[in-house]
């Protein structure tokens, strides 16, 4: 007996893209997760491919995972995970939001069209610029959740998964490093307000050769977790 699979087409608009020309790697992470298991338990996302813009994709969801496909191959995999995601650390919005000044990407961006960190207009990109908290191995940002990226329910998890995503690489990077998303695991606990303020919070958790491992979480002004999540990124050679 097989299950059959449920398939629909997914186009993913320029405006979310993270490197020029594909998908924030967020985006997508959060994207699976929601159409997994709405984003409520832990769902992690492998990237095997650059997700392109604006192309058809079949999105295919079978028993316990989905998959995203380009033709014949295969762009990512999500799978439900048995893992409680932990944040890295609280840290007030107004610290968050004073540690920006000091985010690398604005002295140099590898990636400024990116859609999360990236240095667009207000309201087109998120502009989440991590920079590091004095005293400790945190970066933060305030983030202000602009009106123009709510759906008709409300933040979706696409959003939630790009603002997770791009923290947890510049943890890592100075002015003008880069690497590219391997993989997120995400769960998201509850739901994110437009128009509100959340603290944005990343932590490196390590190095094994060309992969970064790193953690985010999203904070509401209480310390109450909203979303978290952990990234393996790949370095180039």
């Amino acid at each position: 007996m097989t299950t059959a699979a449920l398939q629909t087409v997914l186009t993913v608009p320029e405006r979310f893209r993270g490197p020029v020309g594909v998908a924030n790697g967020g985006w997508i992470a959060g994207t699976m997760a929601e159409a997994l298991n709405g984003g409520r338990s832990a769902v992690e996302v492998t990237l095997h491919a650059p997700t392109p813009l604006e192309t058809e994709l079949r999105l295919e969801h079978v028993a316990n995972s989905a998959s995203l496909s380009h033709g014949d191959k295969l762009l990512v995999e999500a799978i439900p995970v048995a893992e409680d995601l932990e944040g890295p650390g609280f840290v007030p919005f107004n610290d968050a939001a004073r540690a920006e000044a000091g985010f690398a990407g604005l002295r140099a961006h590898p990636f400024a069209e990116c859609f999360a960190c990236g240095l667009r207009e207000p309201g087109d990109g998120l502009r989440v610029f991590p920079g590091p908290v004095e005293g400790t191995d945190l970066v933060a940002a305030g983030w202000r959740v602009p009106f123009t990226v709510t759906g008709e329910d409300g933040v979706p998890a696409s959003i939630v998964g790009a603002v997770l995503d791009c923290i947890t690489g510049w943890s890592h990077f100075g002015p003008d490093e880069t690497a590219l998303l391997g993989r997120l695991a995400l769960r998201i606990h509850g739901a994110v307000r437009p128009g509100g303020r959340y603290s944005v919070v990343g932590r490196p958790t390590g190095q094994d050769g060309r992969k970064l491992f790193g953690q985010s979480a999203i904070y509401e002004a209480d310390g109450t977790l909203v979303a978290a999540a952990r990234a393996t990124w790949i370095a180039p050679r």
